[in-house]
């Protein structure tokens, strides 16, 4: 849905709350923050904060925050979801799809804003993009079709690959439209993806060993698997790499074809403004990206002796020297 749309949405909803508010000073509202922790929380946390406070928030004041994140152990996610639910925050902001589903699953009455989600019509987050219904809304940072486009971007890097690993989440529920819409790209484009399932949590040096072993010639990788050992990996094993993340490429990975995700942490501010100015979730359109950008590391395409294609340049939004 377009960003004017899900403004004047939002926007109205609020309005009509202010027109039947009642006079009277309301506690604090708590708003909790859940994180899968992969990647590093951080980025997103400051952005929240700071989208808040520029819509006249004061922490301490107008709201409270309680963060809690899992630090990269999903299962751990219900269990920060239910300390929230009984501490009675008054809304949950979640972080990434396996938060989000967390905190669907951990509560039907306590507002849910999704932040940097894949999918949600697909992964059940939501019932539709204009109408989500429940208490789940917000923005998509990562749609299904992204798998292609960086499968696509990969192929255009090196124009032989034909062998290509997945390193995809068992824990993430959307690892499955994600798997699937990288088989039907690799269907149009020649190219063998197989998957390579790991936890979360698990040392990933096993499934690098077994991509060199077997003969793979690049891995994509799930964003929610992104830590410092991932990237570290991909260049020991000799394994030129995308993720469908933009922090992927900036922290050394060899390229990320992402959503903006400036654009949609900033409107994980907007949503909780207006949740707590009355509008209901199921009320508000969830939205996806407008833009996209493909981030090259021109430094770590040098470390696996590879030339950037001009075409690829051309197109890239940022290249990092």
């Amino acid at each position: 849905m377009r960003r004017r749309q899900v403004i004047t949405a939002i926007a109205g909803a609020a309005w009509a709350w202010q027109l039947g508010a009642r006079a009277q000073q309301p506690r604090t509202p708590r708003i909790g923050v859940l994180a899968l922790g992969n990647p590093d929380p951080e980025p997103f946390w400051k952005a929240l904060r700071d989208g808040l406070r520029e819509l006249g928030h004061v922490e301490g004041e107008s709201i409270a925050f309680d963060f809690r994140s899992a630090e990269g152990k999903s299962d751990l996610l219900p269990g920060l979801a239910a300390e929230m639910v009984r501490a009675k925050v008054d809304i949950i902001v979640a972080y990434q799809t396996p938060a989000a589903t967390a905190a669907k699953q951990a509560t039907r009455d306590i507002p849910v804003v999704m932040a940097g989600v894949g999918d949600p019509v697909a992964t059940g987050l939501v019932a539709s993009l204009a109408r989500p219904g429940g208490n789940v809304t917000g923005s998509s940072g990562v749609v299904a079709e992204l798998a292609g486009k960086n499968l696509e971007a990969l192929r255009e890097m090196l124009p032989s690959v034909r062998r290509v690993g997945v390193l995809a989440s068992t824990t993430d529920p959307f690892t499955k439209p994600f798997l699937e819409q990288l088989e039907l790209a690799a269907r149009n484009t020649g190219v063998e993806t197989t998957p390579i399932m790991v936890h979360p949590a698990a040392e990933f040096e096993p499934a690098f060993a077994q991509m060199e072993r077997e003969g793979f010639e690049a891995v994509i990788i799930m964003a929610t698997l992104l830590r410092p050992s991932t990237i570290d990996l991909t260049l020991k094993h000799r394994l030129p790499s995308i993720s469908p993340i933009k922090v992927f490429a900036e922290a050394g990975g060899l390229m990320s074809y992402s959503g903006n995700l400036a654009e949609t942490f900033h409107e994980a501010a907007v949503y909780v403004d207006a949740i707590l100015k009355g509008a209901r979730p199921g009320d508000l359109p969830v939205r996806q990206p407008t833009k996209f950008e493909l981030v090259i590391n021109a430094r770590t395409a040098r470390a696996f002796g590879l030339t950037v294609p001009p075409s690829l340049l051309a197109r890239a939004d940022e290249v990092i020297e």
